[in-house]
């Protein structure tokens, strides 16, 4: 595998305004998912996507911008990613059709995103 980026998370501060602005312009097709506070675009691509995470000063303040890589086995990524120097910021964790994700910071304190497609599961 490659472990391309496959899904980019935004900051909003009013997510379905921001996926109103999205759509508007470059006519990306939206889906929300209330109980989770989330909302992701899809483009005809389902490789690869967008998702707006609300605004939060405690860890999710405007601008924030998380890629996600994609990658064969979460847990041994990020025992690779500890060793050389990143930090663990979300171990792990199952997302219903989705898949396998965790969230790191790299050594410069770039925080980024691991997933383990559902399909690949």
């Amino acid at each position: 595998m490659s472990h391309p980026i496959v899904h980019i998370e935004l900051s909003a501060s009013d997510r379905k305004a921001l996926a109103a602005f999205y759509n508007s312009i470059f006519d990306w097709q939206f889906q929300d998912f209330d109980d989770m506070n989330y909302t992701t675009a899809s483009w005809g691509d389902e490789r690869f996507g967008v998702g707006f995470n609300p605004v939060s000063e405690e860890g999710n303040p405007a601008g924030t911008v998380v890629p996600y890589i994609a990658v064969d086995d979460v847990e041994a990524t990020l025992a690779k990613i500890e060793a050389n120097g990143g930090k663990t910021l979300m171990p792990g964790m199952d997302i219903p059709t989705v898949g396998r994700i965790a969230q790191f910071l790299d050594p410069t304190g770039n925080r980024m995103a691991l997933l383990k497609p559902a399909e690949q599961m």
